[in-house]
């Protein structure tokens, strides 16, 4: 409920106190003492020591595979950058020396990645990783797919990824979007090149499911910057994260049907 509300600590604690709904998920009573916000902050810090949220997420895609809703046709890969304090003023004096800054277009920007892939046909995230803003989309691709792929796509960053030795013993189609620079000098020749720019933008049309989960992360559950420093923090917050978004997407499938 706090990462689904993105409430801090104290704020979390007052909700239990004042949210009958929410004392009856969790199963607290007024009746008896309610957590405060270092119990919460120690729970916390609990699941981070020992991984259990990616526990969590492993979980949830166990029982959604079980169900048959998430399937191994094929793998979206991407990543997105989220913002760290660049502040100064903390107790050590200095920014996160665990993030870093890169340059994306013309703008700088300081923090880290989280790169994930995702269910073709669904738009389920089944892995992701955790990784300072620096590191190239490139060197984390064979740690987003589960090896079953009959197809992957890809944007541009991802050029030459079926070349690489880790990667080279996937049986699986790779379809990797054209640099925007080279598309661009396609649409000069529309009618020579219709056929290119037509799969690029097929290519564009299916790699786009691969967005939904950083906009839920970032628009619905608001985590559009770090909230804790180190990278082991973050990376727990967004298993939980990640979990929350498959249970909404298939929340979203459902009543699609219905």
């Amino acid at each position: 409920m706090q990462q689904w509300y993105n409430l801090s600590d104290p704020a979390m604690e007052d909700a239990l106190y004042e949210i009958a709904s929410m004392r009856l998920f969790t199963g607290l009573s007024l009746d008896k003492s309610i957590p405060d916000h270092t119990t919460i902050l120690e729970f916390r810090h609990l699941l981070e020591r020992h991984g259990l949220a990616r526990q969590i997420l492993e979980e949830v895609n166990q029982w959604l595979s079980e169900a048959g809703v998430l399937l191994k046709e094929g793998s979206l890969v991407d990543a997105t950058i989220i913002e760290a304090p660049s502040s100064t003023k903390n107790k050590t004096g200095e920014r996160d020396p665990e993030m870093h800054q890169t340059q994306k277009g013309n703008q700088w920007h300081f923090g880290m990645k989280a790169h994930i892939g995702v269910d073709g046909r669904t738009g389920i995230t089944h892995s992701f990783t955790t990784t300072a803003a620096h590191v190239h989309d490139l060197n984390q691709a064979d740690q987003l797919l589960h090896g079953e792929e009959a197809f992957i796509f890809a944007d541009a960053g991802y050029r030459g990824a079926e070349k690489r030795a880790e990667l080279k013993h996937l049986q699986a189609d790779w379809h990797i979007a054209e640099q925007p620079g080279q598309l661009k000098a396609l649409k000069q020749h529309p009618r020579i090149n219709k056929v290119i720019i037509k799969t690029e933008y097929m290519k564009a049309s299916i790699g786009a499911k691969v967005e939904h989960p950083f906009r839920v992360i970032k628009c619905q559950f608001g985590f559009v910057k770090a909230h804790y420093r180190g990278l082991k923090k973050n990376d727990g917050k967004l298993a939980m994260l990640f979990a929350l978004v498959n249970v909404v997407r298939v929340d979203q499938m459902l009543r699609a049907q219905g």
